[in-house]
This record gives structure tokens, sequence and C-alpha cells, in this order.
């Protein structure tokens, strides 16, 4: 029998690990494995499952009364495109940096409930944007894992004890998110609140377990991940077993998102733009896969999306997780973009065209105003009316300035195919 690539990727990190809910003696290189009786199924069947979570997303009775953004991430008919931008909290705002005199560390920032709640907000009040993301970081559960860090003022996050051993392997812990990151709860929980009676949605997101490895093994930001890589090709059984760690636990956090308030779930693997695409479709397409069907397991009206940045060799794997809407950056012409995620999908034996996200490049923003529109404008025609959220192509700028990112949230808000 020939595997879909979807089905491939399910067999990758089956393989790789065992470690569900094991104890942390039981990371240590592995005798044999059998194959799962789920990877004997026919194709057919596998799809008949897709296409049975797919129905069950678009019923009328959960979507009835949701935000624009939410309808529009499941491919329903929608009265006009949403828009949010990645990063949209932050340094390009004067009330954040006002803020951050007061709250001079971003774990401060991000881990008191109060203070992430008002970042999340600053944007969405200033500019009406379509969606609410939470102010937080994708390394936030790490520490409820045993991956402890601090953020270097230059050096960015620091890992106090980067995983280089299988007996590195295991300090870990599964988390426990209620008790390690009840703020985070706090914090989704108050923006439902907020936004209560307008059309906005609130997103939570994740990183992805190939980016959170990179930290976890480079003990720091990368400009190259040589270390990381290292690992993948001399130690490829103990990396794969750190990724199955981190999807097992992210899978789990998603969802206490979910649980808390989070009407979308973004995932973030940054840095697997870095992959080849083979090294994808072995180090990072199975983890994101195995996140995916854990959400929608549980929850399978929430849509999800992925994001890559640099990901242009990448979009037909990308859609081929199963995700619902895959995130362009910049590089990727949307018209092309949507070809190749429908491609993707075909190729994994998803039904359906997909979603999409983006990808209007971060730095259009600092051109006259008549630029800003006939790009956005260019995109939104390319991307059509249904199944594509408006963002930026990568996360704002901080040296934007916030006439010319509320010029861009206008200019798509107002836009009517």
């Amino acid at each position: 029998m020939q595997l879909t690539r979807r089905q491939a990727f399910l067999a990758t990190a089956f393989l790789a690990s065992s470690c569900t809910n094991t104890p942390v003696d039981a990371f240590a290189p592995s005798s044999t494995t059998t194959t799962p009786s789920f990877l004997l199924k026919s194709a057919a069947t596998a799809d008949e499952s897709t296409a049975s979570a797919s129905s069950s997303s678009s019923s009328d009775d959960a979507t009835t009364t949701d935000p624009l953004l939410i309808r529009a991430a499941r491919g329903e008919d929608v009265e006009r495109t949403p828009v949010w931008m990645m990063r949209q909290a932050g340094r390009h705002m004067q009330v954040y940096r006002d803020l951050c005199k007061k709250h001079t560390t971003f774990r401060h920032r991000s881990e008191i409930a109060e203070v992430a709640v008002e970042i999340s907000l600053q944007p969405w009040e200033a500019y009406q944007t379509d969606g609410c993301i939470l102010f937080s970081d994708i390394l936030t559960p790490l520490p409820g894992m045993g991956a402890e860090f601090e953020i270097d003022d230059k050096l960015g996050p620091v890992m106090k004890h980067p995983i280089e051993t299988y007996d590195d392997l295991k300090t870990l812990h599964d988390i426990d998110p209620d008790t390690s990151t009840p703020f985070v709860k706090e914090a989704l929980q108050e923006l439902r609140k907020k936004v209560a009676g307008t059309d906005t949605a609130v997103l939570g997101f994740v990183g992805s377990p190939f980016t959170l490895a990179t930290y976890l093994v480079e003990g720091k930001t990368s400009r190259d991940y040589l270390k990381t890589k290292r690992c993948m090709y001399t130690e490829p059984e103990l990396f794969k077993q750190i990724l199955q760690h981190l999807a097992n636990n992210i899978a789990q956090y998603a969802k206490f998102q979910i649980e808390s308030g989070a009407q979308l779930i973004q995932l973030f693997d940054s840095w697997a733009g870095h992959l080849s695409p083979r090294d994808y479709e072995e180090f990072a397409a199975p983890y994101q896969t195995y996140i995916l069907d854990e959400i929608k397991k549980e929850y399978p009206n929430v849509p999800t999306v992925m994001y890559i940045k640099h990901s242009g060799a990448l979009i037909e794997r990308m859609a081929g997780t199963g995700v619902d809407v895959v995130s362009l950056d910049w590089t990727v012409d949307m018209a092309e973009g949507r070809d190749r995620i429908q491609a993707g999908r075909s190729a994994a034996g998803l039904e359906g065209t997909g979603g999409v996200q983006g990808n209007l490049d971060p730095g259009i923003l600092f051109a006259p105003d008549e630029v800003i529109a006939e790009r956005a404008h260019e995109i939104l025609r390319k991307a059509g009316p249904k199944g594509h959220v408006m963002n930026l192509g990568h996360g704002i700028e901080a040296a934007t300035s916030q006439e010319k990112a509320h010029f861009f949230i206008d200019t798509v808000r107002n836009f009517r195919h």
C-alpha cells in the first residue's frame, strides 16, 4: 500500500518515539517498533475521517455566532476579508513602549495576566483588528516542562540547561498548564470578556516542536542552527524523542488555550524554513501533524493556522499536515500560494482547497499610502473572497508608524470583492 504524504508524516512521528505519557526513564534508545494499525487503514478510510471532521467544523450550529475571522478560517462565505497583524501588540505602539517603562522585562509583561491583557488589547482598540491575539511567547510553556530560560537583553532567550544527551532529556517532564501557566488561562478568559459583543476573535498560539527544539539544543537563538543539525544527523533518535516530547506537551498546551477561551490556534514553526524539504518531512511535519490531530480530536471546530518564515519551498508540505490555514510569508505570490496549498492537500489525501493567511511584506508599511493600498488590494484579489485571512507576511516591524498600520487595517476592512 502506498501511503499519502499525510499518512507518512504520521508514521514518522509514531516510529520516532513511543514516549507519550511515559516516565522519563523511557527516554533512551528504543529497540523495535511495530507499525500501528491506523497506518494500515486504506487511504479512503483516512479521507473519510478527514471529510467528517471538515463537515463537523462547518456545521450551522457551530458557526452561526462565530466571529468573522473564525468563519473565514473555516472557509465559509463571509461578508468581507478579516485582517490582523502578527506581532500587532508590541514595540511599534507608543502605548506599549510607555508600559515597558513600568514593566521592564518581557516575562513580566507576558506572565502577569493583567498586563498581558492590557497589551493584547492595545492594537485591537487602536485599529479594530478582527483578531485579538494573546500577548505571550512560544517559549512560555517550556519552564512547565522543566526547561527554564531567561531573556538576555542582547542575546534574547537563553536556556539554563541545553539538551545534549539522553540524561539531559530525562530532566524534562510533562506540563501541567493549570499549574505552570495559570496567567495564560486568566488572560484568555479576560480577553473573551473584553471583546464580547463584538465580531472579534481571540487568538491563541503555540510554538511547533522543531522551532522549540532549536532553543533546547542550541541553548539560545542561532543564525545557522549548526548544533541543532548536528544533533539531527548524528543523534537522530535523540532529536526525535525531543521533538515527540515537545509535541505531546504542546498539544496539551494548545488544548489548554482553547479551553481557556482561544477560538483559533496558530502554530509558529518559525525556524523550520532552515530545513530542506526532505528534513522538513522527517523532523518537522510529523510533529506538526501530531499536534493538529490532537487538537482536532477534541476541538474539530477550532481552526488552526501554521506559519513558517521563508517557507516558499515547503508550501505543499505544510498544507499536507492537515492544517486549516497556511500562513504565507511575503516571498510567495498569493495566487501561486493558493494553488500550491490545494495541490499539497490533494497529494496528502485531504479534501478542499484549504485556507490561506497573509501575506503583505511588512516593509510595504514604510511605503506611501497609495502603494500600501495597491499591494494590499492585489493580495486580496488574488486570494479571493473565501478562505482568506489578511495579514502581513511576517510580524510588523518595530519601526513601523501607527498611522501606516492603521491605514493598512482600514484598507483591508473597506475592501469588498
